[in-house]
């Protein structure tokens, strides 16, 4: 019999997932497009990294105006020679931030080790100096930087609560992420990138009351990165009841993505959903084949599953069915190869894990 194996799996063979590592076959193609570089559009702006100190161009007038611009601010992760902090300050000083309508925390020092704590409370502090501010993206952080699973994370709530007026908010990494149920009028779309993602993270998600989100995107993970949530701790996003606006739903990069397929087969929400993401997982022909007949999708304009295990006909079975009726179908395996063994163990993947 066939043994699968997981991310999550790994466990007592990392001397093998070194060699993995450095022959490519842990470190997915998708995970380096994903990883590989930083944001290049955040809440609808070109991003634009605030200048190191020393490289400050002579004339600040020639940095682009506040409003036009996602300013990225970030420190050296490993031998910084001014904090994050201090870059921010200067940033305070330099740019007109009533205008300033989002912000990028790039990597800070030591952040492998350290949370984004003093990070958080400089922008918390600044909060009346920026009135305009509606996008927030903590930790655009390459993997060269830091792993999305070494970031060290804490409580992000309190930027939330420091800027009600928030329209979007991402963060990338879940080692020691901390969310607490929140209540936030404004938040339109909100994005947590992780390589597992932590069981009190995902309750806490789910137990706020965010009236105005239409775009939720979680991505699971493995529990050998922390994430630790079932299929049962979903069932908040599923029945829908808190988020009344969603139209854009992804539960991706999950080892579970065929037990979270089955769900939304008969999940309530999916009847209202504009787009429903489930790529980047470990999705075989079971969830395909319980999420093609459960109710109909058809009333899709875009299904997701990029980076899956499917077979082709399968895929041609997805297609044939949706296509037809106008929904934009992402059934691409992109690198999503197995790896089998000579013991006949396969093992399958996640996009983004380590």
């Amino acid at each position: 019999m066939v043994e699968l194996l997981y991310l999550d799996a790994v466990g007592a063979r990392r001397a093998q997932d070194h060699d993995r590592r450095s022959t490519g076959l842990w470190i997915r193609e998708h995970a380096r497009m994903t990883l590989g570089s930083h944001l290049g559009e955040f809440h609808g702006l070109p991003a634009f990294t605030f200048p190191e100190a020393g490289d400050a161009p002579a004339d600040m007038s020639a940095l682009p105006s506040p409003e036009a611009v996602a300013w990225r601010i970030a420190a050296d992760s490993y031998d910084a020679k001014e904090q994050w902090e201090e870059a921010f300050a200067r940033f305070l000083e330099t740019v007109d931030t009533r205008q300033v309508r989002a912000l990028i925390v790039g990597a800070w020092s030591d952040m492998y080790d350290s949370g984004p704590d003093e990070v958080i409370g400089a922008l918390v502090a600044a909060r009346d100096r920026l009135p305009a501010l509606r996008g927030l993206f903590l930790a655009d952080v390459l993997s060269e930087e830091c792993e999305i699973s070494w970031i060290t994370q804490g409580d992000v709530t309190p930027l939330l609560k420091a800027f009600p007026d928030l329209e979007e908010f991402g963060v990338r990494g879940g080692n020691e992420l901390v969310f607490p149920a929140v209540r936030h009028e404004r938040l339109r779309t909100l994005t947590v990138e992780t390589g597992g993602l932590p069981i009190e993270v995902v309750r806490g998600i789910a137990g706020s009351d965010l009236p105005a989100l239409v775009e939720l995107d979680l991505w699971l993970g493995t529990s050998e990165y922390g994430g630790d949530a079932d299929v049962a701790d979903l069932e908040p996003f599923f029945a829908g009841t808190r988020l009344p606006g969603l139209r854009r739903l992804a539960l991706r990069n999950s080892e579970i993505q065929d037990a979270v397929c089955s769900a939304l087969a008969s999940a309530p929400v999916v009847a209202r959903l504009e787009v429903l993401d489930v790529s980047m997982g470990v999705l075989t022909d079971e969830g395909a084949t319980a999420l093609l007949s459960g109710q109909p999708l058809t009333h899709l304009k875009k299904l997701d599953l990029h980076h899956n295990y499917l077979s082709e006909a399968l895929r041609t079975r997805l297609l044939q069915t949706l296509e037809p009726a106008g929904v934009v179908v992402d059934a691409d395996p992109d690198d999503a190869d197995s790896d089998e063994e000579d013991d006949g163990t396969v093992w399958r993947f996640v996009a983004v894990g380590e």
